[in-house]
């Protein structure tokens, strides 16, 4: 086996830092950072529901406390409340 390798000075040049955030792909300025920043402003918030072992999952705005999205929706948890609601019984298939 040959040892051939040469070992030679390299000069660098300095980038200014302008240049190195863009190409760096800084964070602060990036969709993810955007993406991460709205994210953190909801928050997921799981409550019992009107039937035992069911759930309401809810998507609230850390900012306004609005509840930006509620599975199951409103009308449906008014209807499990309803003494004759049964899984399955919102659709009657029988003609």
């Amino acid at each position: 086996m040959h040892n051939n390798a040469k070992i030679a000075l390299v000069t660098a040049s300095p980038v200014s830092s302008a240049n190195n955030a863009a190409s760096s792909g800084d964070f602060r300025d990036s969709r993810a950072q955007q993406e991460a920043d709205l994210a953190a402003r909801y928050r997921l918030v799981i409550e019992e529901g009107p039937q035992a072992g069911s759930f309401i999952y809810k998507t609230l705005d850390r900012v306004t406390g609005e509840v930006v999205k509620q599975l199951p929706r409103e009308q449906v948890v008014d209807l499990m409340q309803t003494p004759d609601y049964s899984a399955g019984s919102v659709i009657n298939t029988k003609a």
